[in-house]
C-alpha cells in the first residue's frame, strides 16, 4: 500500500494568503528550512492504479497537478480520474471545499459519518457533485473495503472512528461565541488503514485530546499521521493573529505535559508524523528550536510529497 501526504498544512495552507506573520514571510522568501505546504489531505493506493484521497482541501486542483498518481493516465478516456474515492474525516472547509473542484460527472464515491453527510446535504452547493453520479456512503461500523462509485473494490480497507474533536466552524452558532463546540459523536474521526501482516497507519488530522480508547487502539502501529496545528494552545494569540486557542479550534498542541508528545510517549508507535500545521507554528520552520525539540521526540514533520510505504 502506497500513502502520499498531497496537503501537510491547516486550514489556509502555508503560507495562508492574507498571513504576514514572521512564518510566512520566511516562506514566501525562500527561507532555507522552510517550505510551502498545501491544505490537509491524504492519497492512498493498493495497487498504484486506484486511488483513494483522504479530505478534498481547497488547493485539490494544484495537489493533482503536482502528484502525477491522480492525473489521467496518458492512455485512458478522454474524461477519467484514477481517484475512486473520497473519505471525510470531517466537515471542516479544509477537508470538504475541494469536492466542488470534482464536479465535472466523474464518477466516484464519499465517505462519511452520518454528521458530515448531514452537513454536505444542508448546504446546496454540494448538490453539484449529482448523487448518481457520485454517490455518498456512511461509513459503517468496523472494517471495511472502499468502494469506488460502481461498487467496485479498491483494496484499501479502512475502519474509522470517532475521536474527541469539535464541530465545523460553519456549524458553530454565531449568537453564542464563548460556547463549547468540542464534539465525541463523530463530527471528527480518525482513520485506520490496514496493511499488510496487521501493519496499521492511522491518520488522525484532527484531535483535540488523546484519551485512553484512543491510547488503546493505536498501541503497536506501523505508523501514526497526527493533528499537529499547534505547538502551544496559546500559538496564535502570542502570535498576535487570533483569539482561537488550539482547544478552542478542537486541536491538541504538540507541547506540554497534556500535549500529544507527552500523552503519546509510552504507546509502542514505529513511526510517528505531524500533519495538519498551522502557519503559525514554529515547527515550519526547519532551523528552530521546537522543530529540533520535535524530532529529539522521535516525530517527523510531514511536508508536501511525502511517501510512506504498508
Amino acid at each position: 500500500m502506497r500513502v502520499k501526504i498531497v496537503g501537510s498544512a491547516a486550514g489556509g495552507g502555508f503560507p495562508q494568503w492574507n498571513c504576514n506573520y514572521r512564518l510566512s514571510r520566511a516562506a514566501r522568501a525562500g527561507v532555507r528550512g522552510v517550505y510551502t505546504r498545501t491544505q490537509s489531505s491524504l492519497a492512498v493506493s493498493a495497487d498504484a492504479t486506484a486511488w483513494v484521497l483522504f479530505n478534498a482541501s481547497p488547493d485539490i486542483r494544484q495537489q493533482i497537478a503536482q502528484t502525477p498518481e491522480l492525473q489521467p493516465a496518458a492512455d485512458a478516456p478522454l474524461r477519467s480520474s484514477p481517484i475512486k474515492a473520497v473519505v471525510l474525516t470531517n466537515a471542516d472547509v479544509d477537508h470538504i471545499a475541494g469536492l466542488l473542484s470534482l464536479r465535472e460527472r466523474q464518477p466516484f464515491a464519499i465517505y462519511a459519518t452520518a454528521q458530515v453527510l448531514a452537513a454536505l446535504a444542508a448546504n446546496p452547493i454540494f448538490g453539484v457533485l449529482d448523487p448518481a453520479v457520485v454517490p455518498r456512503r456512511e461509513l459503517p461500523d468496523g472494517e471495511f473495503e472502499i468502494c469506488d462509485a460502481e461498487g467496485l473494490g479498491t483494496g484499501i480497507r479502512i475502519e474509522a472512528f470517532a475521536v474527541p474533536g469539535k464541530v465545523a466552524l460553519f456549524l458553530e452558532d454565531a449568537s453564542r461565541p464563548d460556547a463549547n463546540y468540542g464534539s465525541e459523536a463523530g463530527d471528527t474521526i480518525a482513520i485506520r488503514l490496514a496493511g499488510r501482516a496487521d501493519r496499521s497507519l492511522f491518520y488522525v488530522p484532527g484531535c483535540a485530546r488523546v484519551d485512553s480508547d484512543l491510547q488503546r487502539r493505536l498501541a503497536g502501529a506501523a505508523c501514526l499521521l497526527f493533528d499537529g496545528t499547534v505547538y502551544t494552545d496559546d500559538e496564535m494569540t502570542s502570535a498576535g493573529v487570533g483569539q482561537k486557542t488550539g482547544q478552542r479550534m478542537g486541536h491538541l498542541a504538540m507541547s506540554g505535559e497534556s500535549g500529544s508528545i507527552a500523552s503519546l510517549a509510552s504507546i509502542d508507535i514505529s513511526r510517528r508524523i505531524f500533519v495538519h500545521i498551522n502557519n503559525t507554528n514554529p515547527v515550519l520552520d526547519g532551523n528552530s528550536q521546537e522543530y529540533a525539540a520535535v524530532k529529539a521526540a522521535g516525530w517527523d514533520v510531514a511536508f508536501d510529497g511525502m511517501e510512506i510505504e504498508l
